[in-house]
C-alpha cells in the first residue's frame, strides 16, 4: 500500500515525444504517477484533489473502467439495480439524463469543477465512477469497504473503440491508435498496468471489495452477470423479482440498443464535455470488431506484448 506522500507525489508534465503527433488526443497526454493521463481534459490537479480531499464510506459504490471497456453500460446497470425500488423503468432519470450524468467520474467531473467538492447531500449509497488506475485511487477508498466494479473488455476492441470515439477530434489512424496501445502509452495507460492493479485487488481476500467484470462475459450472458452484480453492491434480486421478469426487464431497458434509441442518447448532449453528441457513446458494442480494424500481425504483436506483461498474473485476454 502506498503511503499518503507517495499517492501524492507529483511529476512534471511530460508529453511523450513518441507519441503519434498527427491526433489531439495524442498530443493531450501526461506521465504522471506511472500513468498516462488526457491532461487536457483531466488536469493532475484534479487528481491530487481527489486523492487529497475524497473520503469514502463503507457504502460507496464506484465503477472503476479504462476508457471504452463498457462503462456507459455498466453504469446505467448499476444505477438502475440500486435505485430500482425508488424508480420505475418508465421514469427512471436515465429517460433523460446519460448514464455519466447520474455517475459523476472523480476526476473528470466532481473535483476537477472543485477541488473539495460538498459530497454529503448525495443520498445513500453513493455513486461515482473513475478512469484512473486502482494506485491513483485515494488512500480513504482502499482503506475502506466500499465496492468497486471494475470493468475491462479485450484491448482490441477497446482500441478500436477509443480510435472511432477521437475521430471527430482529429483524422488520425488506426495505426496510431494501436502504436499508443503497444508503448503503453494512451489515456490512463499502459493497458496491462490499469487492468492488473484491479485485477490484483479482486484476488487479494476471500471477500474482496473489487469486483473484475469482464465485457464479454455481461454481452455472453447478461441476465447471469447482472444477476451477479447486484448481489455484489448489496442489493440481490428477491425470488418474486426473479419469477416476475424484473432481472430480465432491467437487461432489456439497459440494452445497448435500448439506450442507444433514447432521445437524451440520439441528440442530447453534456454541456461541460467536449463531446458534440452523447451518441458518440453508443457506436456498435460488438465483441470482436477489431478484425474489421486490425491485420492479424498487429494482433500478434499486441499478445506477445500482453503475454508478457501478465505473465504470472493469471489474467488473460481473449
Amino acid at each position: 500500500m502506498e503511503s499518503k506522500e507517495s499517492s501524492l507525489e507529483t511529476s512534471t508534465p511530460n508529453v511523450s515525444p513518441s507519441a503519434a503527433a498527427s491526433n489531439a488526443y495524442a498530443l493531450g497526454l501526461t506521465q504522471f504517477q506511472g500513468f498516462w493521463i488526457p491532461s487536457t481534459r483531466v488536469p493532475t490537479s484534479s487528481i491530487i484533489s481527489f486523492q487529497k480531499y475524497f473520503q469514502a464510506l463503507d457504502d460507496d459504490i464506484i465503477v472503476a473502467s479504462k476508457p471504452k471497456a463498457g462503462t456507459t453500460w455498466l453504469k446505467a446497470l448499476v444505477f438502475t439495480i440500486v435505485n430500482r425500488h425508488s424508480y420505475t423503468l418508465s421514469n427512471t432519470p436515465l429517460n433523460s439524463a446519460n448514464p455519466h450524468q447520474l455517475i459523476p467520474f472523480f476526476e473528470i467531473k466532481l473535483y476537477r469543477e472543485s477541488p473539495n467538492p460538498d459530497l454529503s447531500k448525495i443520498p445513500s449509497p453513493r455513486l461515482f465512477s473513475t478512469h484512473l488506475p486502482y494506485p491513483m485511487l485515494a488512500d480513504s477508498i482502499k482503506h475502506s469497504n466500499c465496492r468497486i466494479i471494475y470493468i475491462t473488455r479485450n484491448p482490441f476492441d477497446i482500441i478500436v473503440s477509443l480510435w472511432h470515439f477521437f475521430r471527430f477530434m482529429d483524422d488520425w489512424s488506426v495505426e496510431d491508435c494501436f502504436e499508443m496501445f503497444c508503448r503503453g502509452e494512451e489515456g490512463y495507460g499502459p493497458f496491462w498496468d490499469h487492468a492488473l492493479g484491479y485485477w490484483n485487488m479482486s484476488l487479494e481476500k476471500p471477500y474482496s471489495n473489487v469486483f473484475f467484470l469482464r465485457y464479454e462475459k455481461l454481452k455472453e450472458d447478461p441476465v447471469a452477470q447482472t444477476k451477479r452484480l447486484a448481489e455484489f453492491l448489496g442489493f440481490p434480486f428477491s425470488m418474486e423479482e426473479e419469477k416476475t421478469g424484473v432481472v430480465n426487464q432491467i437487461v432489456d431497458f439497459c440494452s445497448f440498443n435500448n439506450l442507444k434509441d433514447l432521445e437524451v442518447n440520439k441528440t442530447g448532449k453534456m454541456a461541460e464535455t467536449i463531446l458534440p453528441s452523447n451518441k458518440l457513446f453508443f457506436r456498435s458494442g460488438k465483441v470482436g470488431d477489431y478484425v474489421n480494424y486490425l491485420t492479424p500481425a498487429a494482433v500478434e504483436r499486441f499478445n506477445n506484448i500482453l503475454e508478457e506483461k501478465l505473465s504470472g498474473s493469471g489474467l488473460t485476454f481473449k
